[in-house]
């Protein structure tokens, strides 16, 4: 089973969308990165994807953003 990262951030409610998503689906194996907590992360977030925006989800080699398309990647490859 492949792991998911998924950087957030503390004040955003396109995240907290996508994380009440994963909660209520019970899908595992998303690992929850809040990039408020450590500036480093951020910046290993914009090294891997080109950009500081949150959510993004890091999932077979790739970075997604946008709440809605993970929420939908999420749907099919999860099976949520």
């Amino acid at each position: 089973m492949e792991n998911y990262k998924l950087y957030v951030g503390t004040h955003c409610p396109f995240c907290k969308k996508v994380e009440s998503f994963i909660d209520e689906k019970g899908i595992e194996g998303v690992e929850i990165i809040n990039v408020d907590e450590n500036p480093d992360l951020r910046d290993a977030l914009v090294e891997k994807g080109g950009k500081r925006q949150v959510p993004a989800l890091e999932a077979d080699g790739s970075i997604l953003y946008e709440s809605m398309d993970i929420i939908a990647y999420l749907n099919e490859h999860k099976g949520a």
